[in-house]
């Protein structure tokens, strides 16, 4: 029956003990019975002061004796025979003589006064408990006397005493352990009495009142406290029940009364238990505590108490009664509208903050308990909220104060019930009043403001207010109020830094640290999905299978959040045109193809911003679609037991009623019809309402329109509406409600678009209170960010923006900090979220604040930047979210580098800022070799050609302020210059800018790409021609960063390697001097590919082909580099050779150490790498092979150098046969037509070498010269296992052999012994080489058709030969070998059969041919080798013979050892 619970309720409450003699021992009793006494002695000393009593004691007339006086004396010589436990004394037997007294009307107040005394000391020492006997009946015998306590009135001192005393005591009733003894009634009883002390105070001294006050707090602490601990409660309700107690009239009228004087001048206080008129000392000569306020059923619209309920120990009941007695004092402006207009208070604001502070008190404390008691939380829903709704719009700052708290302490406690009701005060107090043009004073601005970053300081509030009113197509969009409030607010615009700016700051930052702070508790998959509705449902029947389930409720509050918007633009779309506005609807699915009513309807009801004047003319149309729409629109409205007015206001307040009489009459109609199916009341049908609507229409107009001069009066409006019941009148009270309705507040017919925020107005407070119990469960968010994303990306512009305003407008360090605080946690989220964007807009707010970039910057910028804290505070937070959350950055990397680079200019950075990393990772793969020579090289010429600063480090920076110029003497700096260096160097330290680079590795692909092109955004495209010092230290800085990067991310290479390229490829081809520029290209360009070629094969061609912008260098920028690069390249051949598979990258490789043959410097390195490639075959493979030929070709012509390096290059060319040999077996193994395939591929590379080492022989040096006839022979001789078609040799014979011949006879004949030292040995070996191949291949070659023109060649060759003249005269050696090599080759062509004279009948070209070409070299030799006369002779064989050909000199090439660097 919502009591106490007994045993849990009250925690001071125990058991009685089963052995009483440990709970009250002698020593107690004696103690309890001694203190009882001396009260009785201290009552009976005051009594005897006075006149009265003390005469009557000392006449010793014992029948004069008063009977207070006996009783008392009658306890006193009982109170020390007690044996017994005190549990087991009738307390009323010692306390009835204290009561007596307190209840006398013929004691003063004094003698009062210290009865109560006696009484509160008595009820302190807890001697009342449960276990003591009759406990129940002594408490409200208690009560009983207290509340009804009688003194006669000696002085004004001695009364207050005596009321603080009341006070006093029944607190300690109610805090005491038999307090749950009391009734309802009871407790009803004791806070009516402390109420009316508090009342009757007001005419007191200050004292008192303070007391009273206090008291009354105390007393409702107390009860609600054990709001907690009472059982659920259904408690029932006896309709019709009769008040015991009237509610107190006149209250806030005259807070105080007066009080008459009695014949002798002493006032009395009485009271009498039948009467309920009265108050303290305001009848004849009584003051008497007989005003009772806090009674059952005291409210106008409750229902109340059974009296059997109020006798029984008290619980909800009382609780539920003194609640509604607080509510009532609150009840003071009925005759005040709601609305702005009405927002004055015209009465002493002490009465509602004394109400107010007592509803604080009693929802503290009663919490979420309220709750579990429908009785309780009705009043809080609608009594109290609409009361709050009142006092919210106040001008007092002090009750706005207590209201915002209130409704901070339900939002705590009770937001699932107080849905609509929380959006309402919001909307309709605190956003109105929280802004100026609405009228509202700075203090209630003020006020406003504070409570409403109070709120914001909850963690869920905005999380809540956004799932529940903003996701809700038929709620406010609060949330986002809420936060264009607090931005707006923080603006200062037109003026300086306010106290309200910072509060408005203080609540922006709460909100974004909330959401950063949920980051941490993000789900796996938070982040949203794109909704989109596939198909028609009725967006106002959305439901959410279960509101406490966030993988339910979340997807759900999107899905209407994305229709609140659809319908907004939809909205918008019908206010230009309602035809497109539906269609616009219907291809959103938002409403169905085939448009029906209800639909359409909905729309109108449920979508804000709809042009009202378009609903009006829709719904007042008279085609039979809008009709429908018409009657369903009205349809959706519920006016359950509401006034005809009160529906009507709100019918009319959704559209602009039209001004034609028929779309008047069809709108009124719908209504009507509507409103009699809901609300029948007295009326008799629907025509009754019809006509009734129509009247309150024509009342309205003539009441509020200011043409109308004779306005219609009661009895006019009376008259008007006879009949009009189904033939019979209406009740004349319920016409003249309605009369005075619409007097007071008007219609309004034209309602306001939906701009601002609206007025609280009954009506619609009515509406909301029917809303209520039908909207959607209130929504609970836990600590994830299920919706920080959707609401971010709302707040992040304007967020950002106010934060910006004010960090720019700020003086304060501690303002300072609070903006970086909301930076960073703005920062958390946009990354944590994914809102590049975002995080781009706020790197460039702060970027602007580093004063990096402000083109005018101060004469000495570093002390500048020391001394300025902001810029200081900007800086190192611009680094700490480039370096926490660079993997969203996008955009802003381009202001980020800005900074860097302002810092690079001013020598601010440290000196290796970017390529730490990169040369560390560099040393650690190459531990055998030193740094390359470009980093000191590039450096030192960085430095010459860059800005001249005069210190390139962060502490050169710094000691160069140190220093002294000769030229231009400057004073030693001041303390505050060093302490601003100082500052400013620590500054750069806490950014970590290296970081950012050298953790590349760990960005997001997306921001690494943004990144790089950043830098090569900001270093600029290159310019031919010369370009600033400056300028060009920026590109060498960018350029060396970019680097840095690259190399840092070998992996995504990919990635990068497209801009990189490009970036070097400009730089490279707009350069024609040398310069830092070029050379970091250059270099950077050879250590990307140097290090990346073993991690990224398929690269690899991408890479080498990049080296070809080497070869593109102007002349004179690549001489003055060659040798640095050769050495590059040397390294990266050794490093990379392996890596190196294709015939473009090997192009590459090869065209770059060709290009080094030549020059002094660099050719060393160059046929080192050569050497490393080809030695032995190492690397070489058929994919470079000719390339390398040709490389080493060049090298062997090369002038540059000793002639040791031709010759080594010669013999590195002879060598490389046994690869084809090599290749060749490999390919004879395989099978297929790969193989084939092999095999003319070898046969070709075999040709291109003999063909460059023809090139060689006709070098002038004798020594290279003969060499590469020898290394010529060897490889003609040597490729027996290579298996080379005969169409090949012949090739070569043409193209080889005989030209090779054909040019040595054309330099011997037509060049000077000079050029060409020794051609004659020169022309024996080439000679000798002819005859020894032809004889090698004789029997493949015989075989040949072109055999005979091959032979003659060789015939015509040796002819040539042995006519030559060299220097002036033929050569004997010539004269000689070339007879006897002509006579071998006759005899082995006899030998082998291939020259025979055949039978002449046809004749034999080849054997007549032969001898007229021999016949002019040696006319003698047919005989000699065909003599018939010795046929006996033995011929030499083919072996012989050709051993006999080979020169004394050995032909085999050593090859020299290959050395390395």
């Amino acid at each position: 029956m919502g009591r106490l619970k007994l045993q849990s309720g009250i925690n001071a409450i125990e058991e009685e003990p089963e052995d009483s003699e440990t709970s009250f021992p002698d020593k107690e009793r004696s103690a309890l019975a001694c203190m009882i006494n001396s009260e009785i002695g201290v009552v009976l000393a005051v009594m005897r002061r006075n006149a009265r009593w003390g005469s009557r004691y000392t006449s010793g007339d014992d029948q004069l004796e008063h009977s207070l006086i006996q009783s008392l004396k009658a306890l006193r010589r009982k109170i020390f025979s007690w044996q017994h436990e005190w549990y087991t004394i009738n307390p009323i037997v010692y306390l009835q003589p204290f009561l007596d007294v307190i209840r006398s009307d013929e004691t003063g107040a004094p003698i009062t006064g210290v009865a109560l005394s006696s009484l509160y000391k008595i009820l302190s020492l807890d001697v009342l408990d449960l276990n003591t006997v009759n406990v129940e009946d002594a408490m409200h015998l208690v009560i009983d006397a207290v509340t009804s306590c009688r003194f006669e009135v000696t002085d004004p001192a001695s009364e207050e005493v005596v009321l603080m005393k009341i006070l006093q005591v029944l607190m300690a009733c109610m805090k005491s352990k038999a307090s749950v003894m009391l009734s309802n009634q009871h407790v009803c009883t004791i806070v009516n009495t402390c109420f009316r002390v508090v009342h009757q105070a007001g005419t007191k001294g200050e004292l008192l009142q303070r007391i009273a006050r206090h008291g009354m707090h105390e007393l409702v602490r107390c009860i609600f406290s054990h709001l907690r601990d009472v059982d659920n409660t259904d408690t029932s309700l006896v309709k019709g029940g009769t008040s015991t107690l009237q509610e107190v009239g006149g209250l806030h009228g005259d807070y105080s009364t007066g009080s008459r004087q009695s014949e002798n001048d002493n006032g009395t206080s009485e009271y009498n238990p039948q009467a309920s008129s009265g108050s303290f000392a305001s009848n004849a000569s009584t003051g008497a505590i007989s005003e009772n306020i806090v009674a059952p059923g005291n409210g106008k619209d409750s229902d109340p108490y059974d009296f059997h309920l109020m006798t029984e120990p008290y619980g909800i009941p009382c609780m539920v009664e003194i609640f509604q007695f607080l509510c009532s004092l609150l009840d003071v402006v009925e005759h005040m509208g709601m609305g702005p207009k009405a927002n004055t208070i015209a009465f002493d604001e002490d009465v509602p903050l004394f109400a107010l502070g007592l509803i604080n008190a009693a929802i503290e404390l009663g919490g979420s308990s309220i709750c579990r008691h429908p009785r309780l939380l009705g009043l809080v829903q609608d009594k109290l909220f609409c009361y709050l709704m009142q006092f919210g719009l106040s001008m007092s700052p002090l009750i706005l104060s207590m209201v915002c708290s209130i409704v901070l302490n339900l939002y705590q406690n009770l937001r699932t019930e107080l849905k609509l009701q929380l959006e309402a005060f919001f909307s309709c107090v605190i956003l109105r009043l929280a802004q100026s043009r609405y009228g509202a004073s700075y203090q209630q601005q003020e006020v406003a403001m504070e409570a409403l970053v109070d709120f914001c300081r909850q963690k869920a509030f905005m999380v809540e207010m956004y799932a529940n009113l903003d996701c809700d197509i038929t709620c406010s969009n609060v949330f986002e109020d809420i936060a264009n409030l607090l931005c707006r607010s923080a603006f200062p615009v037109n003026c300086p830094l306010s106290a309200m700016h910072i509060l408005a700051l203080d609540g922006l930052i709460a909100v974004i640290q909330g959401m950063a702070e949920r980051i941490g508790n993000m789900s796996a998959g938070s982040e949203p999905s794109s909704v989109h509705l596939e198909e028609y449902t009725p967006f106002w029947m959305v439901k959410c299978d279960n509101y406490n389930d966030p993988d339910h409720w979340v997807p759900f509050v999107r899905r209407r959040k994305y229709i609140k918007r659809r319908l907004m633009i939809g909205a918008d779309h019908f206010n230009r045109d309602p035809k497109k506005g539906l269609e616009f609807l219907q291809g959103t699915h938002l409403l169905p193809d085939k448009l029906d009513p209800q639909s359409v309807a909905c729309f109108f009801r449920y979508t804000a911003g709809l042009d009202k004047n378009l609903v009006g003319d829709f719904l007042g149309n008279h085609d039979e679609f809008c009709v429908q729409v018409l009657h369903e629109f009205a349809w959706t409205f519920d006016f359950q037991d509401m006034n005809l007015d009160t529906a009507l206001r709100l019918f009319l307040e959704t559209f602009r009623l039209p001004g034609e009489s028929q779309k008047i009459q069809r709108v009124l109609e719908a209504f009507s019809e509507r409103y009699y199916e809901q609300s029948p009341l007295i009326l008799a049908n629907k025509d009754a309402a019809l006509l009734l609507s129509y009247s309150i229409i024509m009342l309205n107009t003539d009441q509020h329109n200011v043409q109308v001069k004779k306005k219609m009066t009661e009895e006019d409006f009376i008259r008007n509406n006879r009949h009009i019941n189904g033939g019979n009148d209406l009740p004349r009270d319920f016409l003249i409600e309605l009369y005075h309705s619409i007097c007071k507040n008007e219609i309004r017919t034209t309602p306001e678009q939906g701009a601002g925020f609206p007025e609280m107005t009954p009506s619609r407070w009515i509406d909301l209170m029917n809303k209520a119990k039908k909207t959607a469960p209130f929504i609970i968010s836990d600590s994830k960010a299920h919706l920080d994303r959707d609401m971010f990306a709302i707040m992040s512009g304007p967020t950002i923006a106010a934060i910006s305003v004010v960090f720019d407008h700020a003086e304060l360090e501690d303002v300072y900090q609070t903006c970086i605080d909301g930076f960073l946690a703005v920062a958390k989220i946009s990354a944590c979220h994914h809102l590049e964007d975002v995080l781009d807009d706020l790197v460039v707010s702060l970027c602007k604040f580093t004063t990096l970039l402000n083109p005018s910057f101060a004469e000495e910028p570093v002390l500048a930047f020391g001394d300025d804290s902001k810029a200081r505070m900007a800086t190192i937070t611009v680094f700490t979210i480039a370096n926490r959350y660079g993997d969203f950055i996008r955009a802003g990397w381009r202001n980020i580098l800005d900074c860097i680079l302002k810092l690079h200019k001013l020598g601010l950075l440290p000196a290796r800022v970017a390529s730490d990393a990169a040369d560390d990772s560099e040393h650690t793969a190459e531990p055998g070799h030193g740094k390359p020579p470009t980093s000191s090289l590039s450096s030192a010429h960085m430095q010459s050609v860059g800005t001249p600063r005069r210190s390139s480090g962060l502490m050169g920076r710094f000691s160069q302020l140190l220093s002294l110029d000769t030229e231009e003497p400057r004073l030693q700096p001041t303390e505050q210059q060093l302490a601003a260096h100082q500052r400013t160097l620590q500054t750069i330290q806490k950014c970590h800018i290296d970081s950012i680079f050298t953790e590349s590795k760990f960005l997001q692909s997306d921001s690494l790409l943004h990144l790089a092109r950043a830098l090569i955004w900001a270093a600029g495209r290159p310019q031919k021609g010369n370009s600033s010092p400056e300028d060009e230290d920026t590109a060498v800085f960018c350029l060396e960063l970019l680097i840095a990067i690259t190399l840092n991310n070998r992996d995504r290479i990919v990635l990068l390697w497209q801009g990189v390229y490009e970036h070097i490829s400009n730089i490279v081809q707009s350069t024609v001097m040398p310069c830092a520029l070029v050379e970091k290209a250059v270099f950077g360009l050879l250590r990307i590919c140097q290090r990346l070629l073993p991690y990224k094969e398929n690269l690899a061609d991408e890479l080498l082909r990049s080296l070809q912008l080497v070869l593109k260098l102007d002349a004179r920028v690549a001489d003055a580099y060659c040798e640095q690069i050769t050495q590059e390249v040397n390294r990266l051949v050794k490093a990379n050779a392996t890596h190196i598979r294709s015939p473009m990258g090997w192009r590459t490789i090869t065209s770059l150490l060709s290009f080094t043959a030549r020059h002094p410097e660099a050719s060393e390195a160059g046929f080192d790498a050569l050497v490393f490639i080809m030695s032995e075959g190492a690397h070489l493979v058929p994919a470079n092979y000719v390339l390398c030929v040709d490389a080493a070709r060049q090298f062997a012509e090369s002038r540059v150098g000793q002639v040791d390096r031709s010759v080594l290059a010669l013999d590195l060319m002879a060598g490389s046969v046994s690869c084809l040999a090599r290749w060749a077996q490999e390919a004879k193994d395989a099978m297929g037509e790969e193989a084939i395939k092999a095999s003319q591929d070898i046969g070709e590379m075999w040709l291109r070498l003999v063909q460059g080492l023809r090139k060689v022989c006709l070098d002038q040096r004798e020594e290279v010269r003969n060499r590469a006839l020898l290394s010529l022979r060897m490889c003609l001789t040597g490729v027996d296992e290579v298996n080379l078609p005969y169409g090949l040799w012949l090739q070569c014979f043409d193209m080889v052999i005989f030209t090779v011949l054909d040019d040595l006879l054309e330099i011997a004949q037509g060049h000077s012994q000079k050029d060409y030292r020794n051609m004659e040995g020169t022309l024996i070996h080439a000679l000798k080489l002819l005859s020894k191949v032809f004889l090698q291949l004789l029997h493949d070659l015989s075989q040949l058709t072109t055999f005979c023109k091959l032979w003659l060649g060789v015939l015509s060759r040796m002819e040539k030969y042995l006519k030559v003249k060299v220097r002036g005269k033929k050569s004997e050696k010539l004269q000689e070998l070339v007879p006897e090599l002509l006579k071998n080759t006759l005899v082995v062509m006899k030998t082998k059969g291939v020259l025979v004279q055949r039978s002449a009948l046809g004749g034999d070209s080849l054997w007549e041919l032969t001898w007229l070409h021999v016949n002019n070299i040696a006319p003698a030799l047919q005989s000699e080798v065909f003599s018939e006369q010795d046929p006996g002779k033995s011929w030499p064989s083919t072996g012989e013979i050709g051993e006999s050909l080979v020169p004394s000199e050995s032909i085999s090439v050593t090859h020299k050892t290959m050395v390395n660097n």
